[in-house]
């Protein structure tokens, strides 16, 4: 416990800081000189350090965003081609607001003026062609989440997702039949249900340099054995902070996921499941246990058109297992190569370099909106 105290403590130290010398996305003229001093050497050892994570050409203009993800959800270009929205407002619902823009049946590229929380009272439904772009300022989305329906083209950057209530409680739900997905740099913690949900054959996905923590049930991909057309689920997790979550890092069923230089810490449980038919590749991620020493769970379960119930299979490539994780390996005959699908993608040794920026450089950042142009 005090080890995850210290890693919460120092990532939040972190951001007091900015908040010290940042309101609604401009830095306050009126602290003393040496305030901003002290705010620019800050910053600038923090880029310094998100320069050996991909994408960072990605904020140098504001829709530099688009199609720029690693893996499966590559082909993402959320709201390009569209204008750009401007949430004015914290307000749940009406003019200016998140959800007001997120229902338009048009591309668009969501932006913010505000920062602060939005309470939810229910979830918000993405149509296709959006990106939700956090940078600029500080949002925080509470009570109710995300709902990504038969929609694609969705790009979700630098926000922060934070305590649910009631049943069916996802911060961040995918289903059913959506594709070209992009989820980059958010934190995600404390929800009832599940951090990410991705199910009902939605595919083509992307989660990268996201923070997850305080959670049970972290990332569901394939929710049921029934559900055989979730064999088209195809999803890239890299460079992602689990830190004292409990489960699912992810859990999979039917799904190719690839997996890459992940920071997978303090697990309650396990960290990665494997059950019916999946397929998990994971590559160069650093698995450091707690109490719990179980790396890879595989779970048998019947899919509803074959006989005999099966597990799913995990390659290990280039892991690095610390304070005494144990991983078996199984079904290696079976196993999906990314390579099979795409090559343009960046995988770093698992060193303890890795580890210090993943730790510092998950999850929502502070980012000046970048221009337009």
């Amino acid at each position: 416990m005090g080890q995850q105290q210290t890693v919460v403590t120092e990532k939040a130290s972190y951001h007091l800081k900015l908040d010290k010398y940042q309101r609604n996305g401009e830095v306050c003229c009126s602290r003393p000189l040496y305030f901003h001093i002290q705010l620019v050497a800050l910053l600038q050892s923090k880029s310094n350090i998100m320069e050996s994570l991909p994408y960072s050409h990605v904020d140098l203009t504001l829709r530099a965003l688009a199609a720029q993800a690693e893996g499966f959800g590559r082909a993402a270009i959320g709201g390009l081609h569209g204008p750009i929205y401007h949430v004015t407002t914290l307000e749940d619902d009406g003019p200016g607001s998140l959800r007001v823009g997120c229902r338009e049946k048009k591309p668009l590229w969501i932006v913010f003026d505000v920062s602060g929380t939005i309470h939810l009272s229910s979830f918000v439904n993405v149509s296709s062609c959006k990106t939700i772009d956090g940078r600029g300022q500080r949002i925080k989305l509470t009570n109710k989440g995300l709902r990504l329906k038969e929609c694609e083209h969705i790009i979700i950057c630098n926000l922060e997702f934070e305590g649910a209530t009631g049943p069916d409680g996802d911060a961040i739900q995918i289903k059913p039949k959506s594709k070209h997905i992009w989820i980059d740099r958010c934190s995600l913690r404390d929800y009832h249900d599940g951090l990410i949900d991705i199910t009902r054959e939605s595919t083509n996905i992307t989660i990268s340099r996201c923070y997850f923590a305080q959670h049970d049930k972290t990332i569901l991909i394939g929710a049921d054995p029934t559900h055989v057309d979730d064999r088209c689920i195809r999803v890239t997790i890299h460079h992602c902070f689990f830190y004292g979550t409990r489960q699912r890092h992810p859990r999979v069923r039917f799904a190719k996921v690839h997996l890459y230089n992940n920071y997978t810490r303090n697990w309650g449980l396990y960290a990665v499941c494997a059950s019916v038919e999946s397929q998990i590749y994971s590559q160069c991620n650093i698995y450091e246990a707690g109490e719990k020493k179980t790396v890879f769970k595989y779970l048998t379960e019947k899919a509803a058109d074959k006989e005999e119930a099966s597990s799913g299979c995990i390659n290990s490539e280039g892991d690095l297992f610390l304070g005494g994780a144990q991983a078996s390996i199984v079904g290696l005959e079976n196993i999906f190569r990314p390579s099979e699908f795409y090559s343009n993608f960046t995988v770093q040794a698992p060193t303890e370099r890795l580890k210090e920026v993943l730790h510092l450089c998950t999850g929502w950042q502070y980012i000046p909106r970048p221009a337009d142009i």
